[in-house]
């Protein structure tokens, strides 16, 4: 279906972008400052919408109120696609995220009123990662570039390029997962460093296959060396993350050190799981399945 390309909704898609990175950066400081626990209740801060702003409760009672306010800017991006655009599988990605945040919000409850059992902080933080990929997504398919008519590539190589880049997203995705298991406490470091080259080997076997395939392509060339780019540095900040940890593991609190490492780390790989499905998107985009080359080739071959 034609789309018509609405500048302001694009760009409060953007923005709610934007803001969802400023709220995985206050959630990633309430983990790191082992503040999770520092308000008992939920959804009020100790029976209140103001208590003291002091140590811990500082970072959570913050934590939750730019939740708050994401929840409501979701909520306005999805009424303003459900009035705006025509494509009714856009308009039910603004409806999903509205979903998302909602048992977002309710994962973070449970977690303080549970007590950070029953791996419930590890699914706080895998959904966080899947609302911010899907507020992504909004932001890319309601912008011009998704919408102008763009040169296609076909795909000449096997597995389907489809397939390399999801199993990419997949791969990292893992590694979000088993690093929030680490965070909490509910896993050891190893499996989290081991697949950190695992993520490695993945996300550099699909940028080698996006080279081979789709040189000529500018767009799929810059989105690949992002890739590969943002998996270089998230190794490195995953060793700086490590090292400061191991340096201050018998300090009694966390050190400012382990504190920043950790939290731009945690981000990082926030950035490179919403990269990865932008790599698909654009495969998606510019690349068609095979299975419609086929549908089209058949379909010009039938006489008239």
């Amino acid at each position: 279906m034609k789309a018509t390309y609405h500048s302001g909704v694009h760009k409060f898609a953007l923005f709610v972008v934007a803001w969802a990175v400023l709220l995985l950066c206050a959630g990633a400081l309430v983990t790191s400052e082992d503040a999770a626990l520092a308000v008992p209740d939920w959804p009020l801060s100790y029976g209140s919408i103001t208590p003291p702003m002091v140590g811990g409760i500082a970072f959570e009672h913050s934590h939750r109120v730019i939740a708050a306010i994401l929840g409501l800017f979701i909520v306005i991006l999805s009424i303003a696609l459900w009035r705006k655009d025509e494509r009714p599988a856009v308009r039910w990605l603004g409806v999903a995220a509205v979903g998302g945040v909602i048992l977002q919000g309710i994962l973070g409850g449970l977690t303080v009123l549970k007590l950070l059992h029953y791996w419930l902080p590890v699914m706080h933080a895998c959904l966080a990662q899947i609302v911010f990929a899907t507020l992504v997504s909004i932001a890319v398919v309601t912008s011009r570039w998704w919408m102008a008519d763009r040169a296609q590539y076909e795909d000449k190589g096997s597995p389907a390029i489809h397939t390399v880049v999801v199993l990419n997203a997949c791969a990292i995705f893992l590694q979000i997962a088993l690093g929030a298991a680490f965070r909490h406490k509910y896993s050891p470091a190893t499996p989290h460093v081991v697949w950190a080259m695992g993520v490695l080997l993945v996300a550099s076997w699909t940028a080698i296959q996006l080279r081979k395939r789709f040189s000529n392509s500018p767009e799929i060339s810059r989105i690949r060396a992002l890739l590969h780019g943002i998996v270089g540095v998230q190794l490195l900040l995953g060793i700086a993350a490590l090292w400061a940890r191991m340096r201050t593991v018998d300090d009694p609190q966390p050190m400012p050190a382990v504190v920043v490492t950790t939290v731009v780390h945690t981000v990082f790989g926030a950035i490179l799981f919403a990269v990865s499905i932008l790599v698909v998107l654009f495969c998606y985009r510019l690349v068609p399945r095979r299975r419609e080359v086929v549908f089209a080739t058949t379909r010009d071959e039938v006489p008239a």
